[in-house]
């Protein structure tokens, strides 16, 4: 009975130590779940959501990089003062067209000035430009044009002008080093510090 008794003191130690290691141990923290990733070709919104880019606009975009830019020897010019005039100006529409067989990129500002004729020199200052509206990839093909406001102001306005008969407006494409004239008979200011002339930015018609 002894060696009985013993045994089953040593097997209550045990189960009491068990019972103890068991409820020491520590909870483990919750593992955060994985972040989830965002496709290289999409493109967050302002929500926060991701979104597809337009497969049309990266076709365009990579379109217009190959695509030269609209020179003055594949284009023609004319004008529409349709839009008529206020307190002293008119304001027309410089319009550019494609006469090429190849698309051309116009892009930006052209360069406009009063001159005496179609190889004669400018007379007075160049237009200023008009940044009211932006600058934008206008894409010609053959046969289609852009258009840019192009405001005249009356030489009469400026007490001070030395007046001189214009035989028409020379005008430069964007970046280009070659120009077009236009014939239209206008009063011109051989001052150069006098703006006759603002021009905008073309955009496609």
């Amino acid at each position: 009975m002894k060696h009985a008794l013993v045994v089953t003191s040593a097997a209550a130690a045990a189960l009491l130590l068990s019972s103890c290691g068991g409820s020491s141990a520590q909870p483990q923290p919750a593992t955060s779940p994985p972040t989830p990733s965002v496709s290289a070709s999409s493109e967050p919104t302002a929500s926060g959501a991701a979104t597809e880019s337009s497969p049309a606009a990266a076709s365009s975009q990579a379109a217009q990089a190959g695509t030269a830019l609209c020179k003055a020897d594949s284009l023609t010019a004319t004008t529409d003062s349709s839009g008529g005039g206020a307190a002293g100006s008119i304001y027309m529409q410089l319009i550019v067209t494609n006469s090429g067989t190849e698309p051309c990129l116009l892009k930006g500002y052209a360069g406009v000035s009063l001159t005496t004729g179609a190889d004669g020199e400018p007379i007075g200052a160049a237009a200023t430009r008009d940044d009211s509206t932006p600058v934008v990839d206008v894409l010609l093909a053959p046969g289609k044009a852009g258009a840019a406001t192009l405001r005249y102001t009356q030489a009469a306005n400026y007490p001070d002008c030395s007046r001189m008969q214009a035989a028409g407006f020379r005008v430069y494409p964007p970046n280009d080093t070659a120009s077009l004239f236009l014939a239209q008979q206008l009063d011109a200011c051989t001052n150069t510090d006098i703006n006759l002339l603002t021009i905008g930015a073309f955009q496609p018609k």
